[in-house]
């Protein structure tokens, strides 16, 4: 008797990735999930590690360090891997010294038979995911990134400090790149069934248009933040990607800011940036399009533009 489990392949065991091993430990999301990095010795270190913390958690996973193959019969592969920006080095360099190391990654997966979904980290997130896209020939509904869902958890922790309201209560996304030409649709903000923007007009000035975009450009500018502070960021990360894990095992239909292809949504077509998707167990069920205003729609189409011309300078 097969009894079907679900199994993740974790590619990267850098901080990122092991933030979010230990979240899915923590949250028993999973039955099995294998690491997988270039650096043998430290994806067996970190297995152990995890394995000797099994008896306090409420969690029966297998955790083991492996190879490619093992990514025959996994749901879900999560790259994490990636080479960090040296001092000086152009954006574009990066991304194709990024490039390089997903050809090593993504050719080696599909061709252990792997058939399940692709969740993409690695920054520049959109850009990255768009590459695995390409170079693994699946479905674009079977490969997605991280988004801007760790940059709308983090407006809604802000907003809720703002409004004084739970911010699992509060419907607010971040829209486009993950990155600087990220921005939030004002007019889609809600709390409970009540817009922000109303809530503006009846504060009599106790919330304001001017503190909203304080709060947006902490958003954009929290990563920064974080790195000055600590060098890098990782656990908000690792949470996100756990979330958008128990979405597709779950087969939840949930709605998040995911890195997904747009297929005219937005009146694009063939970019993948973060908007607002249904996900479930076949990984983007549909893209979920906002009622965007026009200034709103050319900050989207702006975003998307610097996206295109980076992705097409790679020459891939």
């Amino acid at each position: 008797m097969r009894i079907d489990k679900r199994k993740i392949a974790l590619i990267g065991t850098g901080m990122v990735g092991m933030s979010y091993a230990y979240a899915l430990l923590n949250q028993n999301v999973c039955d099995e999930l294998v690491l997988i990095d270039v650096n043998k010795e430290r994806a067996i270190g970190e297995a152990m590690d995890l394995n000797h913390g099994l008896a306090f958690s409420g969690s029966n996973m297998k955790i083991y360090a492996g190879r490619y193959d093992d990514c025959s019969d996994a749901d879900i592969a999560v790259i994490c891997a990636g080479v960090a920006q040296k001092p000086g080095e152009s954006r574009l360099n990066l991304l194709k010294r990024n490039t390089e190391v997903f050809k090593s990654i993504i050719d080696p997966v599909t061709s252990s038979g792997f058939n399940g979904i692709f969740l993409v980290a690695t920054n520049p997130v959109d850009i990255m995911t768009r590459i695995t896209c390409t170079l693994s020939g699946f479905n674009p509904r079977r490969v997605l990134g991280t988004g801007t869902a760790l940059d709308t958890a983090r407006l809604r922790y802000l907003l809720g400090e703002y409004l004084k309201v739970d911010p699992r209560n509060i419907h607010a996304y971040v829209m486009g790149e993950h990155g600087d030409t990220e921005f939030v649709p004002w007019s889609q903000a809600m709390v409970a069934t009540k817009s922000i923007t109303e809530l503006c007009e009846e504060s009599h000035g106790s919330i304001c248009a001017q503190e909203l975009e304080q709060i947006s450009e902490e958003v954009r500018t929290a990563a920064y933040k974080i790195i000055e502070a600590k060098n890098a960021t990782y656990y908000g990360i690792g949470m996100a990607l756990t979330r958008i894990t128990k979405a597709i095992l779950g087969n939840e239909h949930s709605v998040l800011t995911v890195s997904a292809m747009l297929r005219g949504e937005y009146g694009q077509s063939g970019i993948f940036t973060g908007v607002p998707c249904i996900i479930n167990q076949n990984g983007v069920q549909r893209v979920l399009p906002l009622s965007l205003s026009e200034e709103e729609s050319e900050k989207l189409e702006q975003s998307c533009q610097i996206l295109k011309r980076s992705y097409e300078e790679l020459e891939i």
